[in-house]
């Protein structure tokens, strides 16, 4: 899977979970999940849940921590895949 298809797929995971005064057009790869798209912990947790199924990865809890930007998700969703 190539990184824009990977890209493509987090944005459609994430838009689901932005609230009313986001567009998904806010969604850029350096966007910050809580700081520029206005999602809550509780929603980021939710976006892990369907990046793990979309993808067939796990994720542990210093993943989640890490992952603060659309970069960063996408640069642990590489290193999973990487792992396989």
């Amino acid at each position: 899977m190539e990184r824009e298809e990977k890209y493509q797929t987090l944005k459609n995971i994430v838009k689901v979970y932005l609230p009313e005064d986001v567009d998904v057009t806010d969604i850029k790869q350096n966007s910050h999940f809580m700081e520029n798209l206005n999602i809550n912990s509780a929603n980021l947790v939710d976006i892990v849940l369907d990046v793990e199924d979309a993808f067939d990865i796990r994720l542990e809890n210093e993943d989640m921590d890490q992952m603060q930007t659309v970069n960063d998700a996408l640069a642990i969703i590489d290193a999973k895949l990487s792992q396989k």
